[in-house]
């Protein structure tokens, strides 16, 4: 900028970053523009309009005392918020400029114009109110943006409708309820030299997970054309999740989650008439790809690491990628405002009581399950009509819905993400909601009764009826420390950010057959034998399901391996032990195709289950396929935290076996750090553990498999079921044995069963038994450590010089 004026700064201006000259929006442009650049981010120029050129625009056309007239009649009740909106509005939409701040405007727009070597730049205008963006209120989207602005009268009308848009009916009871005085919020304009991501993508991102808190991750979202979709909601995303702790890794891809989105419309400038940008269809390649690549989603997440630092909070950016170029910028960057707010040691959870089959489906928002009737409200001029406490069902939302949302017991929509506006104004609210289900407005009948669940996952599920769920308070307040490592099980890899905050030792137990038939549902080998499937239904739904790959093995082993990836994201570098497939036979027949690969078993339980699978001709191929996703874990991703354990191993031989089919697919123990443990669940493996423990690294007793061939009892059998105990003395001694032959051997031994999470007496014996690690389920987990570390008093601490003694058997 060649000249500074008290109406104009310039984003490089010292000045430029004061929130109180330039708002919030602005400020944080020019804070990056000066600090950040030199570490590699690419911010577009431009320049802000300051708070006194707001104030002197409403002097000159003497505004003010208008003004204050209309929001007193409001206030007042002779006026509707619609009616003293427009009414001011119009103030400032029919002002004039002063002369010379109309002069400083453009001026300042035409340096921009010859910096890019053009005649008439076209610009981004928006709106920076000085009371937005702050840590403790978020005012994004209230006031108006302009979008390919061209010329210097197209730029003035856009500046006065961007102080016009300081009073939207949205704006003004947005203010009244953070309590915000009217008068003393100024607007400044903010001119951005356009990124042509009309031709390729733009979106939103978050250094923070936004539905669980996690710190540890950037989500990015992602759509083709103009970034305005992305924040409206109108389309569904592409997403990306990236894990920042591994970001600078040499040769690793911490990406943990990519989702393909629909997609299915772009905003991109219109060409010739009076509007700037039209709404266009996609086409099926343009839904059908990613529009990040892997490199550019790592190069936004190392900004959004760059720029969180920078700030010292978790922060909210939107970021854009030219067409012509190829070269990705950031737009804006505010502090996020809802899950770094939350200080909260406890964490309410919900679980549904009873099963059913969902009706619709969508991203989740929150962790609540509410239940409820649907108001189904397609059109903004029907919102009178919405029911206090109902669940508002609509398209989308912008924020004239607010109001509304404010009342709702939850939220279904058609369109958008986890980044849409409704998203986000429900975080920020506290209501669940679950958006982008595609056609929620058509499904659902007005007064239908439905149940919205967000407590599965990332998926949320829309139910019919009032299903029965229930809520706990978890607090993790004064957690104590154990000796013994408590660490969690996990199985579903979009819960698995929820218990971040549990102070877990790792991951005991991560079942890859849940990943199996959730994510991928197929078959592996009738992935890779699709000729010998001959139920056509299944041939159709692999196809839909591996569409985008040019090999089905590789759906199988990208998505098992994000699947993997999230879990072991949770608590690393703590350790995740992952165990390999253990479905028995009557199960892998129902994963699509399935029927054409597995014998028809008397006794699944007892059959072609676990090792036994692995190096068998039968399944070595499918075996090949988990060994090739945990080795992308490991070595491309970057998790070398993940330990892989092999279940149901009947004997040494057969352990060898098993150990040489991983070797032979990259997985060798010991290679890059690689421990391999063996679940400790059959008779045998007691017995023979000194000569199991010299092939394994560490044991994991699974108490439900000992139990039942211990006892000789079905442990589905409902009839027997009174005979199944883990506590008995049968069971206690082999546990007993099991501890102290690992121990004898120099290997780790822990259990991840489900008796500790159970009985907390179980978990008690162990404790005295000396065991080195007890996995517990997440809902379980507080309860259970608070007892453990009881026990752990009681052993260094005995009343009356005797130790204390536990309910169980002895052994």
């Amino acid at each position: 900028m060649r000249e500074q004026t008290a109406y104009v700064l310039g984003f490089e201006a010292t000045e430029a970053g004061e929130v109180a000259l330039v708002g919030g929006k602005n400020a944080s442009l020019s804070i990056m523009v000066r600090t950040l650049r030199g570490a590699g981010l690419a911010v577009p120029d431009g320049f802000a309009t300051t708070a006194a050129a707001y104030r002197v625009y409403i002097e000159h056309n003497a505004i003010k005392p208008r003004l204050r007239a209309s929001l007193a009649a409001f206030s007042a009740g002779k006026a509707t918020l619609q009616e003293a909106g427009a009414e001011i509005r119009g103030l400032f939409l029919d002002g004039e400029f002063p002369p010379d701040m109309a002069d400083a405007i453009l001026e300042a727009y035409r340096d921009l114009s010859r910096a890019a070597g053009v005649r008439a730049l076209g610009v981004a205008v928006r709106s920076s109110a000085t009371a937005e963006d702050l840590p403790d209120a978020s005012f994004a989207g209230q006031q108006e943006s302009f979008l390919n602005v061209r010329g210097e009268r197209e730029l003035l009308d856009a500046c006065r409708r961007c102080f016009a848009s300081l009073f939207t009916d949205r704006a003004i009871s947005y203010r009244e309820t953070k309590g915000f005085d009217h008068l003393k919020v100024a607007l400044s304009i903010g001119v951005q030299r356009m990124v042509r991501s009309d031709l390729a993508g733009s979106g939103v991102m978050f250094s923070i997970d936004t539905e669980t808190g996690f710190p540890r991750a950037v989500v990015i979202s992602a759509a083709w054309g103009l970034g305005e979709t992305v924040v409206q909601g109108t389309v569904n995303p592409d997403k990306h999740l990236v894990f920042k702790p591994l970001l600078d890794r040499p040769g690793t891809c911490p990406v943990i989650e990519q989702t393909l989105g629909e997609k299915e419309r772009k905003l991109v400038y219109a060409h010739g008439g009076s509007a700037r940008t039209a709404l266009r269809d996609t086409t099926r390649r343009e839904r059908a790809a990613f529009v990040l690549t892997e490199s550019e989603v790592l190069q936004l997440a190392r900004w959004a690491v760059l720029i969180e630092a920078h700030y010292g909070r978790p922060m909210d950016m939107e970021w854009a990628k030219d067409g012509e170029t190829g070269e990705l910028f950031i737009v804006q960057a505010r502090p996020e405002t809802v899950q770094s707010a939350r200080r909260d040691a406890t964490i309410k959870t919900y679980r549904l009581k009873e099963a059913a089959d969902p009706i619709l489906s969508g991203a989740a928002v929150g962790e609540a399950i509410v239940a409820g009737e649907a108001c189904v409200i397609r059109n903004p001029s029907d919102i009178a009509r919405f029911r206090e406490g109902a669940i508002l069902v609509t398209e989308m939302t912008d924020p004239d819905w607010v109001p509304v949302m404010k009342r709702a017991a939850g939220i279904v929509t058609d369109h958008g993400g986890s980044t849409s506006h409704a998203a986000i104004v429900s975080r920020e609210l506290g209501v669940p909601a679950i958006v982008g289900t595609g056609n929620a407005t058509e499904r659902l009948r007005d007064g239908q009764i439905i149940t919205l669940s967000c407590a599965e996952g990332e998926r949320g599920n829309v139910y019919d009826g009032a299903l029965a769920f229930e809520a706990e308070q978890i607090d993790f307040a004064d957690i104590p420390a154990t000796r013994t490592a408590v660490m969690v099980n996990l199985a579903n890899p979009a819960a698995a950010l929820h218990w971040w905050r549990l102070p877990a030792k790792g991951v005991g137990l991560a079942r890859m057959e849940f990943i199996i038939s959730n994510a991928i549902k197929a078959h592996p080998m009738a992935l890779l034998h699709p000729e010998r499937v001959d139920d056509a239904a299944a041939v159709r739904e692999i196809r839909k399901l591996t569409a985008g790959f040019d090999d089905p093995a590789d759906f199988f082993v990208r998505t098992l391996a994000l699947g993997i990836a999230r879990i072991a994201a949770v608590y690393h570098p703590q350790p995740v032990i992952v165990r390999l497939s253990d479905f028995k036979t009557n199960e892998y027949a129902h994963l699509l195709g399935g029927t054409a690969f597995e014998p028809s078993e008397e006794n699944p339980m007892l059959g072609f289950r676990g090792a036994s699978r692995y190096y068998d001709a039968r399944y070595r191929e499918g075996f090949a396929l988990e060994c090739r996703a945990l080795k992308r874990v490991r070595e491309e991703i970057g998790f070398d935290n993940v330990v892989v354990m092999v279940p149901f191993c009947r004997t040494p031989a057969e352990a060898d076996q098993v150990l040489q089919a991983m070797a032979e697919n990259g997985l060798a123990r010991g290679d890059a750090g690689l421990q391999i443990y063996m679940m400790c669940e059959i008779p045998s493996n007691v017995v023979l553990a000194e000569q199991f423990a010299q092939r394994f690294d560490g044991f994991s007793i699974g108490s439900n498999d000992l139990t039942q061939l211990a006892l000789g009892v079905d442990r589905d059998s409902g009839d027997l079921a009174p005979l199944f105990d883990e506590r008995s003395e049968a069971v206690t001694r082999l546990i007993h044995q099991a501890i102290v032959e690992a121990h004898k051997a120099g290997i780790k031994v822990g259990i991840c069963g489900q008796a500790p999470s159970n009985y907390p007496e179980f978990a008690g014996f162990l404790v005295r038994e000396g065991i080195d690690s007890i996995s517990l389920n997440p809902d379980s987990f507080i309860a259970t450590i608070r007892h453990i570390a009881d026990v752990e008093r009681s052993l260094t601490e005995p009343a009356g010089g005797e130790p204390a003694q536990d309910a169980t058997a002895t052994t």
